[in-house]
Parts: structure tokens; sequence; C-alpha cells
């Protein structure tokens, strides 16, 4: 009995730290085309495949071409926000080349923690 409360608690340590981590702020700055960070600011094509460590990384394949809407800053400049379809999530610019540059001229400004967050569906999932 004890082997399995032993267990039961190791389980629940592990599953709160993966949480903890995937809602981690990236970067407490980014770049976008707009103040709200609604518009896009460019087009791009995959050059790698890609697949991120959590749910909130965008993945894909060679190719597939992705709007870009926000740039991570300061901390982090080597993670972009982009949609493919319905997904969306941070990916590095690395694996991608820019096709068109919708907006030239980028604002900075203030990260929010629902940037980080996970979004299921329609919903953002709170870890």
């Amino acid at each position: 009995m004890l082997r399995i409360l032993d267990q039961r608690i190791l389980l629940l340590v592990i599953s709160f730290l993966t949480r903890l981590q995937s809602t981690k702020v990236l970067s407490e700055w980014k770049k976008c085309g707009d103040q709200e960070c609604e518009t896009a600011m460019s087009r791009v094509q995959a050059t790698t495949d890609y697949s991120g460590p959590d749910c909130r990384y965008l993945n894909f394949k060679t190719g597939e071409e992705i709007m870009v809407y926000s740039k991570l800053s300061r901390k982090n400049e080597n993670l972009w926000t982009g949609s493919k379809g319905k997904d969306f999530g941070y990916f590095p610019k690395d694996a991608v080349k820019v096709e068109e540059v919708f907006i030239a001229k980028e604002v900075e400004v203030l990260t929010k923690e629902t940037d980080f967050l996970c979004l299921h569906g329609d919903k953002y999932a709170f870890e």
C-alpha cells in the first residue's frame, strides 16, 4: 500500500513540473505589426519539418505556409508566432524562409501571460 502511495506522489510531482514548464514565459517582449498583434506581419514557408516540445508550439512539414503574427524579442529572439490553418503557436525562425512581408514597421509590446498558454480548440488550457 505504501509503495502505491509513493508512486502516486511521484506521478503528481512529475505532472506538476511538466505543467509548470509548459506555462513558462518565453520572453517579456514581442514585436508585432500593431499594438494588439492581430495583423499578419508576413507569410513564410517551412524549410524543414518541425515538431515543438509542447502544445504551445506550431508543428509543420517542409513546404507548408505559415502566417507570422509576432516575433519574440530581447530575451528570446529566435521564436516567432504564427498560424497554419487552425493551428497556432511558436516556432523557430530558422525553420522557415520569408516569402512575403506585409508589415515592415514592427511595434514592440509587452507579452501577456496568456501568450504562453496552450490553446485547445476554442479554449485556453490553464496548466
